[in-house]
């Protein structure tokens, strides 16, 4: 929240080796900032993907969805500025384009290059800007994490600042890297991802594998992230990993899917910490329900009520808010075991309110980045935890002239 002075950053040895990475300003941005990117697999890699679960798809989804899960990609060519979604067939075609001359230009198979595009839905893309960019950006591919923040900075949009994440995993004799990058800070409700996203890793793991764990891992930290309630068409999250002959066994893919899930959460939150306009976010973790499902469903519905989301914008401790959007979320919750707690204070106890400091709460809320509520809503095992932006004025005014 505010704006940031040193974009986040990851050292050297935070990237997993076998990639290369390139990011320029292509000219699809009136500002001139960077818009076109590129990852590239020094070798055939095995490639897991989700995407949006929007009826309106844009052109790079339909491709990426076509061409993974696979065991043999070899780049992710990424633009900002504009999102190529609603554009008929133009669009695909130019989205094919896009990949045909990475292709040529890496000497790659064309199936094995994947496309995203994020940024203005309803316009063609100045595929005259996208192909001298294609040509340019191809040869300033390097290895080094300077190129890796040059491509995470290229995929932004109206986000502040980038959004990078890296971890390591040691099975036995071999330490693996994770590293990650993001965009986002409008038109977030994924349903399976994130806006964009890109994570790579040098453990190898079996197609199927990196499905599966890229389902886990999203479920539990993109899917569970809000700034404004509005699922995107060009939603997609890419797993690039190691191709072997001799894949992770069951227990080390156990223990990736783990660390994995790690990072994608420490990505998915800086989501609406970033949220156009927010100044707080909301953590909610909802315990007791009659399952986890149940738990998301109630912590989703309570983070994107607009009383809600106004109430930390003013650090007014409403619990009311957050209990009555809680019965009417769907799944069923026992008044009589409710319980609330906002910054660790009791407010609302077993079906009862409860005294406070009011003046000191409102305080703590507002001078809090991350306001931390815990709901209870009976004795179930279900708990979720959901992480969401406030709702400012500044918000509105933004998205209100966002194409005028």
């Amino acid at each position: 929240m505010g704006s940031v002075n040193a974009p986040p950053a990851l050292a050297a040895n935070d990237l997993p080796p076998g990639y290369r990475f390139a990011g320029i300003a292509c000219g699809l941005k009136a500002s001139g900032k960077p818009d076109l990117a590129l990852i590239a697999a020094d070798q055939a890699v095995v490639a897991a993907g989700l995407y949006t679960t929007n009826q309106v798809v844009a052109a790079p989804v339909l491709l990426c969805r076509s061409r993974t899960p696979t065991d043999g990609v070899r780049a992710v060519v990424i633009n900002s500025g504009n999102a190529n979604a609603c554009t008929g067939t133009q669009g695909e075609h130019d989205a094919m384009q896009m990949t045909q001359q990475v292709a040529e230009t890496l000497g790659v198979p064309v199936e094995s290059v994947l496309v995203m595009s994020t940024g203005v839905i309803g316009q063609t893309l100045p595929m005259d800007k996208i192909t001298a960019g294609i040509g340019r950006v191809c040869t300033g591919l390097h290895h080094q994490q300077a190129a890796f923040h040059a491509a995470a900075d290229a995929i932004l949009t109206t986000d502040k600042a980038r959004k990078v994440a890296a971890r390591s995993l040691t099975l036995g004799a071999d330490t693996y890297r994770i590293a990650g990058m993001c965009k986002g800070a409008g038109m977030i409700a994924p349903n399976m991802a994130t806006m964009l996203s890109v994570v790579l890793t040098d453990a190898p793991l079996s197609v199927e594998a990196a499905q599966r764990v890229l389902a886990f891992a999203v479920r539990h930290s993109f899917n569970r992230v809000s700034v404004d309630g509005h699922t995107s068409t060009n939603d997609s999250i890419i797993l690039l990993a190691r191709q072997s002959e001799q894949p992770l066994d069951v227990l080390a893919v156990g223990q990736f899917q783990d660390v994995l899930t790690e990072l994608c959460i420490e990505l998915a939150k800086q989501l609406p910490a970033d949220g156009e306009g927010a100044l707080h976010v909301l953590q909610l973790k909802v315990s007791g329900a009659t399952c986890e499902t149940d738990a998301e469903q109630i912590a989703r519905v309570v983070a994107a009520s607009p009383l809600v989301k106004t109430a930390i914008t003013g650090g007014d401790p409403n619990w009311g808010r957050i209990v009555s959007a809680a019965g009417i979320a769907g799944p069923k919750i026992d008044v009589s075991r409710t319980c609330l707690t906002i910054l660790g204070v009791p407010v609302f106890l077993s079906g009862q309110p409860v005294a406070f400091d009011n003046v000191s709460l409102s305080q703590a809320m507002r001078a809090a980045t991350l306001v931390d509520c815990e709901l209870q809503v009976g004795d179930g095992p279900g708990e979720a935890v959901f992480w969401a932006s406030d709702l400012t004025c500044d918000y509105v005014k933004f998205n209100s002239l966002y194409t005028t």
